[in-house]
């Protein structure tokens, strides 16, 4: 088919994900106004003939073999795709009921397999808030803070599409006593953070440096690394997170490529000290964008409780990267990288529970008779991110889940 001639028109917002309706099998998709533009059946009818690129990669349940085709791939389906929905009513005209289908038919998956996933702690005032809380008579941070992106393993296998369910978990912590029981968590929490989605990998063995660390992430999506708090209390020491934070994360069913995020790029903060030379980067590396935690009781309104900026993390995405393969780990197409907690530096912009009820002694009032320290069941999180700056927008959808 030959391809429409190109526009002078701005570039449509791009979201890829998974869907699937009535019984067909779940494919790549274009997020496009309420609907989903079916990538597959654009790629059958002819629309992509001239990339080079063939339909079966559309036709897969997770991206990760759209995302191996690499940056200039991306590139010509972007290209063509804008072409097609800047012409949407001459390019689609008689084929539009075949290509778009209603978001309201569709079923979300998760976008991305994960082979890996790292939670980092790059939020510096949430770091900074927690020691606070729990080291009140020592420095608020830990000495390592300031000189690398500080991290752990966490588990890939229980990291959910936007939508489904949380169950509250269980495992041990200290009663009022201070002495262990088992049951389900006191004190659930979320946990504001972004996702990077990992586009291409790096041999084992061979460290990506931090100049070239933006090129290994395809894209950016909303997360909530949930977290048992008081699980994670007890079990935390020495050896870091696990049951607290293993039962469940949360991620966007949208992925956002990097490239989107460019016209919002700005400065982060003065890092002090400066970082040793494999971290150090004169491009700046942080992004202005607006995040927001609403919560929304079983049987009461959503309330937006948290509004902050992506702008706050301390380390950027270069230097997460850049620091987690430096001893040689590999990184593989579709392994996710979460930030950890993005928080501002007043209480309304703290992105935890933990933070907004300052460990559970300064109760959140959602109205005159209702408050929150930790969340309860039926309550619903929804993460939303946003970007605008000098016209320029791009929407980083929603992150959702209700606890059960």
């Amino acid at each position: 088919m030959k391809s429409p001639s190109l526009s002078s028109h701005s570039s449509p917002s791009f979201m890829y994900g998974i869907f699937s309706y009535d019984i067909a099998m779940p494919r790549v998709g274009l997020k496009h106004g309420e609907s989903i533009l079916d990538l597959e059946v654009v790629s059958l009818l002819g629309y992509f003939d001239d990339l080079d690129i063939a339909p079966a990669v559309f036709a897969q349940p997770v991206l990760n073999d759209f995302i191996a085709l690499g940056k200039a791939a991306h590139r010509a389906v972007r290209q063509r795709l804008t072409e097609l929905l800047t012409n949407e009513s001459d390019a689609f005209a008689d084929v539009h009921d075949q290509v778009f289908i209603h978001e309201s038919r569709a079923q979300m998956h998760l976008p991305v397999r994960i082979g890996d996933y790292t939670d980092f702690y790059a939020g510096i005032h949430h770091a900074e808030n927690v020691g606070r809380m729990f080291r009140p008579d020592g420095d608020p941070l830990l000495p390592n803070y300031r000189y690398m992106p500080v991290a752990y393993h966490g588990r890939a296998s229980s990291i959910v599409v936007s939508g489904r369910s949380i169950r509250r978990p269980s495992g041990q912590f200290l009663d009022a006593d201070k002495k262990p029981v088992f049951g389900p968590s006191q004190a659930l929490d979320f946990e504001l953070e972004l996702g990077l989605i990992i586009g291409k990998s790096n041999p084992l063995g061979e460290p990506v440096p931090v100049n070239e660390a933006e090129s290994y992430i395809f894209g950016v999506t909303l997360f909530n690394d949930w977290s048992a708090r008081d699980i994670q209390r007890w079990e935390y020491q020495p050896l870091g997170p696990f049951l607290g934070k293993n039962f469940t994360s949360s991620m966007s069913a949208w992925v956002v490529p990097f490239e989107d995020l460019s016209p919002f790029r700005v400065a982060g903060s003065v890092q002090e000290p400066t970082p040793l030379p494999y971290l150090q980067t004169t491009r700046p590396g942080h992004f202005t964008l607006e995040l927001e935690v609403w919560l929304q009781p079983a049987d009461g309104e959503e309330l937006c409780i948290c509004h902050t900026n992506a702008r706050n993390l301390y380390w950027n995405f270069a230097q997460m990267i850049a620091h987690h393969t430096v001893g040689g780990c590999n990184l593989n197409v579709g392994d996710v990288l979460a930030t950890g907690t993005i928080s501002g530096t007043t209480p309304g912009s703290y992105g935890s529970l933990l933070e907004l009820s300052w460990n559970g002694t300064r109760p959140l009032h959602l109205s005159h008779t209702e408050t929150r320290t930790f969340l309860q069941d039926g309550d619903t999180v929804t993460f939303r991110g946003r970007g605008f700056l000098n016209g320029v927008r791009v929407d980083l959808g929603e992150v959702a889940g209700t606890i059960i």
